[in-house]
């Protein structure tokens, strides 16, 4: 529902620990809490307008008080005393089991229980924002900075939320970004399945209320306000696992699993904060499969977007069996050769990836009114990538397809139109105009 860089721009393993929602989170701080946490720790200094920590050093070592790419915050741990006085336990994250990879039934099985704690929420119109303190205020505000600077159309679009949904919105942005940038970032090559671990445990902390920094604080309390469900970023923690030790899918049951990994968790992670409308007929399990229609679509459009330059890094995100079925090869891609074949092949990834986006849309309609425009805009956006690269006559290995600025403007108010669509009233012909848009 909003996007990752390669993932959260561009834009997804079961662990024994149990899920938790706000109602099983005894030891969090609550609001109150994480704001007195913040004011101790001096975070309020750091509010709208400050600049990004520069990467340093510890960034290598990955551990859990090392920085995260570029955007480092003051480590939360450092003020063991504060936190001491407020009952609150400090605990440094440890290495977490490896965990095996799932199967795609599995990926069902996991919107299904995302639908089914949803649907076990009461649904609002509208969620009255509660006084956010100095210090958190500062917290968040930094997650809207980052947010604006790497996603500036998704950022413009989410100035219609209600500010308690924006800014949660943000905060998982934010971490998702970060975690991507883990195996994307400037100190990638630095990362090992141990800073992966360590980073798990980590979540795990801020879902207890326990955060790190004050970025992670924005988070832990975004989970403790909304009924976020720590599995989709779990999985996610998993999408960074398989970028270390696979480049190549010889199936696309085998890119589905990476695809939800890395984004579709973001549309999973996204809908209990967006909220669905009340004056939604449909069902709450379609508005996840929507949801998680979006982020896949998004990332196989990054995908077939990036093949040129993934080429370069050794890596090829596209089904080896279609590929050679269409009589293709991996030198063909290495080579960046633009043949027939080629045309044809990539036809077909346009037309499967277009069919996610058609998804996409029935679930987007049924979101709360003021949380539908980011998420139609992202679909619209993405959705044109598509059509850049058919414009490019294929070529996806010299020339990089993307949307002129111009076309960005002019897509966020037929976006925001979109956005004002009444949930589960589009009519069947109505459906298939969208879908040819």
């Amino acid at each position: 529902m909003m996007p990752t860089s390669r993932a959260v721009v561009s834009s997804p393993p079961a662990c024994p620990a149990r899920p938790r929602r706000r109602q099983q989170h005894g030891c969090a701080p609550g609001r109150a809490g994480a704001a007195r946490l913040l004011a101790r720790c001096g975070h309020g200094a750091r509010g709208r307008g400050a600049a990004p920590a520069p990467c340093s050093a510890s960034a290598r070592a990955a551990g859990p008080g090392a920085a995260i790419g570029c955007l480092e915050a003051e480590p939360w741990g450092a003020v063991a005393p504060a936190l001491a006085l407020a009952g609150l336990q400090v605990a440094a994250p440890a290495p977490g089991d490896a965990l095996a990879v799932p199967s795609e039934h599995r990926v069902r099985e996991v919107v299904l229980k995302q639908a089914a704690l949803a649907a076990a929420a009461p649904r609002t119109a509208r969620i009255e924002p509660e006084p956010v303190s100095g210090a958190l205020k500062a917290a968040f505000d930094r997650c809207g900075e980052v947010c604006n600077e790497y996603a500036k159309t998704f950022y413009l679009a989410t100035q219609l939320m209600t500010p308690e949904r924006r800014r949660a919105i943000w905060a998982i942005y934010v971490w998702c970004r970060r975690t991507d940038e883990l195996v994307d970032g400037p100190n990638a090559s630095h990362i090992s399945a141990l800073a992966l671990d360590r980073w798990e445990s980590r979540l795990e902390d801020i879902f207890a209320g326990r955060p790190y920094d004050m970025l992670d604080a924005a988070l832990s309390d975004t989970v403790a306000s909304f009924p976020v469900d720590i599995q989709p970023f779990r999985d996610m923690i998993e999408g960074m696992r398989m970028d270390l030790r696979k480049s190549r899918y010889r199936t696309f049951d085998e890119l589905y699993l990476y695809c939800y990994y890395v984004a579709g968790t973001v549309g999973l992670m996204s809908v209990p904060v967006m909220g669905i409308s009340p004056d939604s007929r449909a069902a709450t399990e379609t508005v996840y499969k929507g949801a998680l229609a979006l982020g896949l679509a998004n990332q196989l459009t990054n995908i077939l977007r990036d093949v040129g330059e993934d080429a370069r890094r050794g890596r090829i995100y596209l089904p080896q069996d279609e590929l050679e079925m269409a009589g293709l090869s991996e030198a063909d891609i290495f080579n960046g050769r633009v043949t027939d074949e080629w045309r044809s092949f990539m036809g077909g990834q346009i037309t499967r990836a277009r069919s996610f986006f058609r998804r996409a849309e029935e679930g987007a309609t049924e979101l709360n009114q003021e949380s539908r425009w980011p998420v139609w805009a992202s679909l619209l956006l993405y959705r044109q990538i598509l059509d850049e690269i058919e414009a490019n006559d294929y070529d996806n290995f010299t020339k990089r397809a993307y949307v002129p600025k111009a076309k960005k403007l002019m897509a966020l108010p037929k976006a925001y139109l979109r956005s004002l669509m009444a949930p589960s009233s589009l009519t069947q012909s109505q459906r298939h105009y969208s879908s040819l848009t």
